[in-house]
């Protein structure tokens, strides 16, 4: 009987949700009153109000959560129907905020709850996959630099001390090493541990030497240098007047083990 209840249950949030023309997820507050058994809006909104304040507490941009919108008129024609576009995590705010004794609001409680844990999950592996994904592309960047730099005659050697360089400028004087020191990598690349938008940077710059390196045909380790230094500079320069500072960005899970995740991840959906 409890299973039918709760099946009953799912269908009603499921059927009230709806998807907007940017593919976002909502539910209409006026509908979802209903599903909870509130018979006046007045009550309701008073629910909603005590929700929004604890988006803001958890430091949420409420209107992102909470879209206030006119929807159909009351039966007076001049008094629009106040609504609300409710986020998934403004409905679970809605149902944490309100006695559970229901079976209504516990359900929604759950229901909820495990909604925005499955959506968290989710967003974490497209944030991983595009991380995994800006890496690579740096790679494979950094090798036809080293193929590049091989066929300019400049030895590995050069190429280590080179890169040291592009470094110190990317992150404001502070070196591979000291980089290294600052966000507790010990033996693996520092590339692992950086944040998206630092290995988008340094791909940009990497690239943009390449560039240069085949279609003004550099060479020499000084020339090398001074255009990926140039490089740097400007890739520095664009982050700072967005307010992003490489070196005061933290140090985010290594990318080998995020890699070795996936592909268990993988293995266990094959079976």
């Amino acid at each position: 009987m409890e299973s039918n209840t709760n099946q009953k249950l799912l269908s009603s949030f499921e059927g009230i949700k709806k998807e907007s023309n940017e593919w976002y997820e909502y539910w209409s507050a006026r509908d979802l009153q209903i599903i909870l058994w509130y018979t006046k809006w007045e009550n309701f909104s008073n629910i909603i109000e005590k929700a929004k304040i604890s988006c803001k507490n958890s430091w949420v941009e409420t209107k992102n959560e909470f879209f206030l919108i006119s929807g159909k008129t009351s039966p007076l024609w001049w008094r629009p129907k106040e609504d609300y576009e409710l986020s998934r995590y403004a409905c679970y705010l809605i149902a944490q905020n309100w006695n559970p004794d229901k079976e209504e609001i516990a359900f929604a409680q759950a229901y909820f709850a495990v909604q925005t844990r499955k959506q968290e999950i989710i967003e974490q592996k497209l944030l991983d996959l595009d991380r995994l994904r800006a890496r690579k592309k740096l790679t494979l960047a950094e090798k036809e630099f080293q193929e590049l730099a091989f066929e300019r005659w400049v030895d590995g050697r050069w190429i280590w001390r080179i890169r040291s360089k592009w470094d110190t400028i990317l992150f404001w004087w502070n070196t591979t090493q000291n980089m290294k020191k600052k966000l507790w990598v010990k033996s693996w690349p520092l590339a692992d541990v950086l944040p998206t938008v630092t290995l988008k940077a340094k791909d940009l710059s990497t690239e943009v030497t390449n560039h240069n390196m085949k279609h003004q045909w550099l060479r020499w380790e000084n020339k090398i240098t001074w255009e990926h230094i140039k490089n740097n500079s400007w890739v520095r320069k664009y982050l700072e007047d967005s307010w992003i500072k490489p070196e005061e960005l933290p140090a985010e899970e290594d990318l080998k083990k995020i890699e070795r995740k996936i592909q268990n991840d993988t293995k266990k959906l094959k079976k």
